[in-house]
């Protein structure tokens, strides 16, 4: 939090006054003002009342047993089931800054904002913020050190992240080895169709899971397809990664004019109900997401 101004106004008493008082408590130096996201975390104090601003830094803050010092969270922080006890703050990269503001938190955290005014609004606020990067497997280990350092858990968060590191070393060995990668097309979203690039993390999941994603061609993280470019494409396995409100998303996509004659189709390869907080967030959880996309092509191999 920051550090209280001191009045020009003053007087010399009053300073003196406030100085003997400080010497009484025990203080033997002014406190320093609360740093900015650049400066080193080990410089502030450990945070009592954190808000997270996404979902997977808040998996990652209840992994590392920092789960209690959160006060607030986004509507899409569903995980652990603990989480959903927590006020939310807004949706996830939309927080509301007056419900921000009424949280008092120590500190915010954030992978993303959709409005880039809301961090500069934060600063106006004097809110303490930390904006992490976690868009890739391998991003996952060093953010969950630095959430570790920020929260007062340091020990639980490298325990974590060396397991981490070893899991996907060995994962990245396996599927280094394969001779051949089944071809994957992820169905993101159906009306429109939309799919992951090569930049996407779901993507680089696939990897290490021994699989090729067709959408590795294109330089994006998401993007819209079209039906005959997935029928061009002619994946061995489709995945849908979202939820049909009635008839299951496999069976609707079998029924597509045209669509039969991929091979995913042909061979029943088609699959659904997926938990999308395995394989589309990029959190503690990384390597049961690899072991289920892993076990998914290995059940379909020739």
């Amino acid at each position: 939090m920051p550090a209280r101004l001191i009045s020009n106004r003053l007087t010399p008493l009053f300073i003196l006054l406030a100085l003997c008082l400080q010497a009484l408590a025990g203080c033997s130096r002014q406190p320093a003002p609360a740093p900015a996201a650049s400066e080193s975390p080990a410089a502030a104090e450990t945070p009592k009342r954190i808000v997270s601003l996404a979902p997977s830094l808040t998996e990652m803050l209840y992994a590392i047993g920092a789960g209690p010092q959160l006060v607030g969270r986004t509507s899409a922080c569903d995980w652990p089931v603990e989480a959903k006890k927590v006020p939310v703050v807004g949706s996830f990269g939309r927080p509301s800054l007056e419900v921000l503001a009424s949280m008092n938190p120590d500190l915010v955290l954030d992978v993303d904002l959709a409005d880039k005014q809301a961090a500069k609004k934060m600063t106006e606020m004097h809110l303490r913020r930390e904006h992490l990067r976690c868009q890739d497997p391998e991003e996952i280990p060093a953010t969950l050190r630095k959430l570790g350092a920020l929260t007062g858990h340091v020990r639980q968060a490298d325990s974590l992240a060396s397991v981490i590191e070893k899991g996907l070393a060995e994962y990245r060995k396996e599927a280094a080895a394969k001779r051949r990668k089944p071809s994957i097309y992820l169905e993101i979203w159906n009306d429109p169709l939309w799919t992951g690039g090569n930049k996407s993390f779901v993507s680089r999941l696939i990897g290490y899971a021994g699989g090729r994603n067709i959408g590795d061609a294109v330089e994006k993280e998401y993007f819209e397809v079209s039906p005959e470019w997935v029928i061009r494409e002619n994946p061995e396995i489709i995945a849908c990664m979202y939820m049909a409100n009635e008839t299951p998303a496999a069976d609707n996509l079998k029924k597509r004019p045209g669509w039969q004659g991929i091979s995913a189709v042909q061979r029943n390869r088609v699959y659904d109900k997926f938990d999308n907080r395995l394989y589309l967030r990029p959190g503690p959880r990384i390597l049961e997401g690899i072991a289920g996309m892993k076990k998914l092509i290995e059940s379909n191999a020739e």
